[in-house]
């Protein structure tokens, strides 16, 4: 089976004035379909370049970049945007929901942009299959003013699922919200994951890390660190424990 992720000998650099940035160096990684990955390190460790070339926003410098099998390091813009549109999907912590438009119609937005047309019906019929998969079938015609920030969160990234996706990529998902939402969003994408869908999500909080398969650490450029999640945590019982820790003090 091959790689979604195949990322070998990958620098970066920015060429500002005088001065040329190494933002990333020399980066080898591989994602199998079916991993949950998450990205981490301080600010200037190049996991938001590293995250932009996977998500072929951008391309590097030196080094192959093969994307569920094809090689995307060579692509120009043009052919990147139709790649991305066809295997990635996108969710980020400021969730980018169309205020006027009800959740489901948010949805079906990339397939507007699919160069493979998709009907109308099935438009409707793929955008609210993807609401259901992240348990907000119900909420299908609600703006995001009438939505929970988790909610609008939910929408996202069914709005990520929708074009069918080889990889979804998360950046900071739960950067905008609370503790217990944040653990409703990660038991999403743990279901997710369960169903056989593979995720890379860039993330600076060590507890939401945990939630993950498997961690990668950046420092400088290069790979501190890359192995399984020791000890990691179940959403489902993380909220349990919460909701039971809530009533606990309700009742003191």
């Amino acid at each position: 089976m091959n790689a979604v992720i195949k990322l070998t000998e990958i620098h970066k650099v920015y060429h500002t004035g005088e001065v040329d940035v190494h933002a990333v160096r020399g980066v080898s990684l591989d994602i199998e379909p079916g991993e949950f990955v998450a990205i981490m390190g301080s600010s200037g460790s190049g996991k938001s370049t590293l995250m932009n070339m996977i998500g072929c926003l951008d391309r590097p410098t030196e080094g192959s970049y093969f994307l569920d099998g094809i090689d995307v390091s060579t692509l120009d813009r043009e052919q990147r945007a139709e790649i991305r549109n066809d295997k990635i999907g996108f969710v980020f912590q400021g969730f980018n929901l169309l205020s006027r438009t009800t959740a489901l119609e948010n949805v079906e937005m990339p397939m507007l942009y699919n160069r493979r047309r998709v009907p109308s019906r099935e438009q409707n019929e793929r955008a609210l299959k993807s609401l259901e998969l992240v348990g907000l079938g119900d909420r299908a015609d609600h703006k995001p003013n009438q939505l929970s920030g988790g909610q609008q969160q939910r929408v996202a990234i069914a709005r990520a699922l929708v074009n069918r996706p080889s990889l979804l990529l998360a950046d900071e998902p739960t950067g905008n919200l609370d503790s217990q939402t944040s653990i409703e969003i990660m038991g999403v994408f743990q279901k997710l994951n369960d169903a056989g869908i593979t995720i890379v999500m860039v993330t600076h909080e060590l507890d939401i890390a945990r939630y993950t398969k498997r961690t990668v650490i950046l420092r400088d450029g290069k790979i501190l660190t890359d192995e399984p999640v020791a000890g990691r945590l179940n959403a489902e019982i993380e909220l349990k424990k919460l909701r039971q820790a809530q009533a606990a003090v309700s009742l003191a």
